[in-house]
């Protein structure tokens, strides 16, 4: 039953009360934009009530609805992920101690293991931080190899003990990799989550995914505690049961990368859009492209959306002779396009967007798609292309995809 009172005036709240045969709410909406709810009566069980509790809790406000698609298996896979890496970690760290000739209990092993963050580490955190446009253009990448680094650093802290006198080094080694893996996880976080936001909900996404992660890091920390008093007490059961945690890490962080649907264009997402889009005609949602990604190999040449390369230096890809008549080819544009044999390299201007490259590509497409290219090629592609962008633009916008910017990775760019 639904009883809305003063519907049509935005200068105050509206408010309204929606009754069930368990539950009554009365809802509220600001003219400032904000949403609450409020339970005026409640005969649910008690079951319902805690999993909706459970759900305010650690889900952002208006889940399922609030959230692009995949966040609910990306939050599974997160939670699992953060249990086996704080349960890797405590055997790691044990371990470490063993090695430098101490006999730790439980207990200090986890203690210690929030201390033994610096030396190395450091070093690694600032040779990653110069790698950041590469992290913007391929997140789900970059952020399962820093699970990869992770586990390599925490690999060799728990085969430490196999080799005392190379302490300091394989300790070393070992922060050094987790300081790299700690800057490309934390610089991936934000467009990860920034693909789910739906409504504005970045904070609160963010929020609840690290309320999540906190509570799973505990829960791990608390099984890695159990761990190494009974089956990892030994070095036979930490051999065993560590690379077991590590596969169940890795695992788990490539399946959260893979179902998040990273909206903004890179070279890949751009060549597959392309190549979809010339098969079938329809365009494809960052939904319908997050499954098919390539993490391991993201740079590969899809033959059919013209093979094209971007990034390579200017003088690199084109040679100089042929700027002046590649620009009257392509006036006005702020791409450049030179067909080699085996791929096509693209060079964007300084300030080009993502709806440049999506021109640049289509072009490179068509003329690819000839039985030679050529300059002549090369104009017929152009007029197709001119011809198919109109209607093409808006519905990759209507899609969900920004075609305000374009991440390469590389930042390479010209400009006359």
């Amino acid at each position: 039953m639904n009883s809305p009172e003063n519907p049509l005036s935005m200068s105050s709240a509206v408010s309204w009360t929606e009754t069930s045969d368990t539950v009554s709410r009365r809802f509220f909406f600001n003219p400032d934009g904000h949403f609450s709810v409020k339970v005026l009566d409640d005969s649910r069980p008690i079951v319902h009530k805690l999993a909706e509790s459970f759900v305010n809790q650690f889900f952002p406000s208006g889940f399922p609805y609030s959230v692009n698609e995949g966040y609910l298996r990306y939050t599974q896979f997160r939670a699992l992920q953060h249990f086996s890496s704080a349960a890797l970690s405590v055997l790691s760290t044990q371990s470490l101690l063993y090695a430098a000739g101490l006999r730790p209990t439980p207990a200090q092993a986890t203690a210690v293991s929030w201390i033994l963050k610096d030396g190395m580490q450091h070093v690694g955190k600032l040779i990653c931080s110069n790698l950041g446009a590469r992290m913007d253009s391929e997140p789900k990448r970059w952020r399962v190899l820093a699970d990869v680094l992770y586990d390599l650093g925490t690999g060799l802290e728990i085969f430490s003990p196999l080799c005392p006198p190379l302490f300091l080094e394989t300790a070393g080694l070992g922060n050094f990799a987790k300081g790299m893996a700690v800057v490309a996880a934390r610089a991936t976080r934000l467009p990860i989550y920034s693909s789910f936001a739906k409504e504005g909900n970045l904070s609160d996404l963010f929020a609840k995914g690290e309320a999540i992660s906190t509570v799973f890091n505990v829960l791990g920390l608390g099984v890695g505690i159990q761990l190494v008093s009974t089956v990892c007490s030994s070095m036979q059961g930490k051999l065993v049961v560590g690379p077991v945690l590590s596969i169940i890490h890795i695992y788990c962080v490539s399946e959260e990368m893979r179902a998040a649907p990273v909206n903004t264009l890179n070279p890949q997402r751009t060549a597959m859009i392309v190549e979809e889009f010339l098969k079938t005609g329809k365009v494809s949602s960052p939904a319908d492209l997050r499954y098919k990604e390539s993490l391991l190999f993201p740079g590969r040449l899809i033959k059919d959306a013209g093979n094209v390369k971007v990034g390579r230096d200017l003088h690199k890809a084109i040679k100089p002779s042929r700027l002046k008549e590649l620009k009257e080819i392509f006036p006005n544009e702020k791409f450049l396009l030179s067909c080699g044999n085996s791929w096509t390299d693209m060079v964007l201007e300084h300030n080009a967007s993502g709806e440049d490259a999506l021109r640049g590509w289509l072009v490179a497409a068509y003329a690819r798609g000839e039985v030679s290219v050529s300059e002549r090629n090369f104009q017929l592609a152009y007029e197709k292309m001119k011809s198919v962008m109109p209607s093409l633009l808006p519905e990759l916008q209507a899609k969900g995809w920004h075609t305000d910017r374009f991440l390469d990775g590389k930042g390479i760019r010209f400009g006359f």
